[in-house]
């Protein structure tokens, strides 16, 4: 069969499921006797129809670009990585042991080793799953999903005990004003535009940073070439001498690192403190959104706001309407759907259309 070009592989196939998942969801909101119109209106608007929707939607969008990119690496390796709920959060936990460790003086010192701090605790939550898979033959999906569990359990015991603050929830103190990171408000104020309070802030800047490094590193490395080579054929990338234990590994660690870096963004930048529910189901988001950009950072980015927008055009559709925050999810779903289980549903037509297309040439020079 014909292959797609990369462009429709990219964003065609995923701009149609997308607009199919929207079209069925337009079908749920008429049974739930609601004008699908005015709902996607709402929708929109609150998404992106002002700097307050922009600042909550690019803020969304920034945990899921990190959750995103950890999966799509993972997938150039043929590793299906769905820990990236427990890498989150024991990233969360590496990023307030940084904050809280120092009077910091200036957010600008904070944030690197932060984000330092972030991705050395994903990536070592990521490693035994790692390690068990390369070893031991472990499966990475039943090992990365129990240790979900296992980073959640952790995270509560260290907030009612170890590093709980003084006072009845179970959080830590207050990170000192210099780990607080400036927001969007902040940074555009010294150029003169206005912009509403919003919790984006400069991690925004981190995650489009980590696309650029991520692509760099896929494509323009040694070490991305390999990874993308053991994922595409094992037995071939052994027999160019492509260690599999190490590729693993390597890929699991990068993985787990980008999910931790979550933390920078959701407990550093808006919580401004350690709590219980800081990664609120970001992990598996991140699945999605990789699916839907096909792996690629640029994908990732647009998937990432896609689903930013889900989030905050839901919020508002909540507040407006009397369709339940409920029907978010169930928008969220058909996009999995449409670009996971039937993305061969568009994929197969699409590759028979551009087949005949590219015949048609050939026919009419062999009659000439």
């Amino acid at each position: 069969m014909q292959k797609l070009p990369r462009w429709a592989d990219i964003v065609l196939i995923p701009a149609i499921n997308l607009v199919l998942a929207l079209l069925v969801s337009g079908v749920v909101v008429t049974f739930i006797g609601q004008d699908p119109l005015d709902a996607l209106a709402i929708m929109v608007n609150g998404a992106v129809g002002s700097t307050y929707g922009w600042g909550y939607t690019l803020y969304y969008a920034t945990n899921f670009v990190f959750t995103g990119l950890a999966v799509a690496v993972a997938f150039h390796a043929k590793l299906f990585n769905i820990g990236g709920e427990g890498q989150a959060q024991l990233g969360s936990l590496g990023v307030a042991l940084v904050c809280l460790a120092l009077p910091w003086p200036h957010w600008a010192l904070a944030l690197p080793v932060a984000v330092a701090g972030g991705a050395l605790f994903g990536a070592a939550w990521a490693a035994v799953p790692a390690y068990l898979q390369a070893k031991r033959g472990s499966h990475i999906v039943i090992t990365t999903i129990m240790f979900n569990f296992i980073a959640s359990a952790l995270l509560v015991y260290l907030l009612v005990d170890t590093l709980k603050a003084p006072g009845m929830a179970p959080e830590t103190a207050r990170f000192p004003e210099g780990a607080r990171l400036p927001t969007a408000r902040d940074l555009l104020a010294l150029v003169g535009v206005p912009f509403s309070r919003t919790p984006l802030n400069v991690s925004f800047l981190v995650a489009l940073l980590s696309c650029w490094l991520v692509w760099l590193m896929l494509w323009r490395t040694r070490l991305g070439y390999e990874i993308r080579a053991f994922g595409q054929s094992e037995p071939a990338a052994r027999y160019a001498g492509i260690s599999p234990v190490r590729i693993t590994m390597i890929a699991m660690l990068i993985s787990g690192a980008l999910a931790g870096l979550m933390a920078v963004n959701a407990v550093m930048g808006e919580q401004e403190r350690l709590i219980q529910d800081n990664v609120l189901g970001a992990g598996f988001v991140g699945i999605a959104v990789a699916l839907m950009g096909r792996s690629h950072p640029v994908g990732v980015l647009l998937a990432a706001i896609l689903f930013g927008a889900l989030y905050q055009g839901g919020a508002e559709l909540e507040f407006e309407t009397s369709v339940p925050r409920e029907m978010v999810v169930v928008i969220q779903a058909l996009v999995i759907l449409f670009t996971g289980a039937l993305d061969g549903m568009i994929r197969s037509p699409l590759e028979r259309a551009f087949l005949r297309y590219n015949r048609k040439p050939v026919a009419h020079a062999a009659a000439e």
